[in-house]
């Protein structure tokens, strides 16, 4: 892939992208499409609703669709912001636009500086590089809850440039522009809520994970919103691709820590509303559970899962990582899921908690209960 020149096409590229309309209509591609056979006129009837979708459900989920996620991907993977790495000029780009998403759909600023918290990459170092994590909350709409917290997050980075090569760009569709798009996407469909849910949402995207979950581990350390108070958080990654070695994952997701929480008993009924199988991978998902951002955040005490559609896809920490090679249309049916379950976590009058019965959650447990001790 040629690079092109950065800084005038940067902008452009940015302004178009921010056309993508608030109440974009729902489409479906082409691509990927299941072909069925033509129903006899006569015959012809609107398709059944999932059980349990209620009006507000269905508000969330006409308002996520794959033209307004590729849109956000094909720009935060495009060449124009090499790589994203933390810190870089192409990672202000992206977290520049993902502030003006927030923006635009109303969100509180959450950040010290607007909608970021400059995050300082090597605390114990003086002289430390500094970055940014992006932040907004959408407030929620009762006097008693509103001042409680549910976390959506992913991390917007990537690890930037190769040295050599013809094509030196990473990327990082999938790895992690398609969970920093989803997290928009389900804000403005939370956002299009009247009334808001009870609980607020906070919509983060954190810097730094390539390099060790820099940019969460900061915020878990130095938090935005009070964390005896954030009842949960559910982070984004590698939500597009469908294609893995294990073949093809349609209509499915994973949780990391499946056995950890009460939490994934909301993720996965969530998931059978928009049609989607939530389940647990056996052999990765305790492995993988402080793999990404929600770790940080589940050792402070707070029940915490990385949701995604694979662990692994070809061209992972590859040039290959495209936005061209993502199921946008998989893509939209699984953040329809994620939009359903922080929507139903932000109207509950309980909040999740750890399972004490489970060995591997324990000191997870033991967070929990300091933080809330009296």
């Amino acid at each position: 892939m040629s690079r092109l020149q950065f800084p005038a096409l940067a902008a452009v590229l940015l302004l178009g992208v921010m056309q993508v309309s608030v109440a974009q209509t729902p489409a479906r591609s082409k691509a990927g499409a299941t072909k069925r056979p033509a129903a006899h006129p006569a015959a012809s009837r609107a398709p059944a609703e999932p059980v349990g979708i209620t009006p507000e459900m269905r508000i969330v989920m006409g308002h996520i669709t794959a033209n307004s996620l590729r849109g956000a991907v094909s720009f935060l993977a495009s060449d124009l912001l090499e790589g994203r790495d933390t810190p870089s000029r192409g990672l202000d780009i992206a977290g520049e636009y993902i502030a003006s998403q927030f923006r635009r759909l109303g969100l509180e600023p959450a950040g010290g500086d607007g909608y970021f918290q400059a995050v300082t990459l090597k605390p114990e170092d003086p002289n430390s590089p500094k970055s940014r994590n992006v932040a907004g909350i959408l407030r929620g709409s009762d006097p008693a809850l509103k001042d409680t917290y549910v976390i959506l997050s992913a991390h917007y980075d990537h690890v930037g440039m190769a040295e050599t090569g013809d094509d030196r760009v990473f990327n990082g569709a999938n790895d992690d522009a398609s969970g920093t798009a989803s997290v928009m996407e389900v804000a403005n469909a939370l956002a299009s809520l009247h009334p808001r849910p009870k609980r607020s949402v906070l919509f983060i995207l954190f810097c730094g994970e390539e390099k060790g979950l820099l940019g969460s581990r900061y915020y878990a350390d130095h938090p935005l919103v009070p964390l005896e108070k954030t009842i949960a958080e559910l982070n984004l990654e590698q939500v597009g691709r469908t294609d893995t070695p294990e073949g093809p994952q349609i209509n499915s997701a994973n949780v990391t820590g499946f056995d950890f929480s009460d939490m994934t008993k909301i993720l996965v009924d969530s998931g059978r509303r928009a049609g989607i199988a939530v389940s647990k991978v056996e052999k990765a998902s305790d492995a993988y559970f402080n793999r990404s951002d929600n770790g940080p955040i589940a050792r402070k005490g707070i029940p915490s899962h990385t949701l995604s559609v694979a662990y692994e896809f070809p061209d992972y920490h590859a040039v290959g990582d495209e936005w061209q090679k993502l199921d946008y249309d998989n893509m939209a049916r699984v953040d329809q899921a994620v939009g359903i379950a922080i929507l139903r976590l932000a109207q509950s009058l309980t909040a999740p908690k750890w399972n004490e019965l489970y060995p591997a959650a324990k000191a997870y447990v033991e967070a929990g209960k300091k933080l809330h001790a009296p």
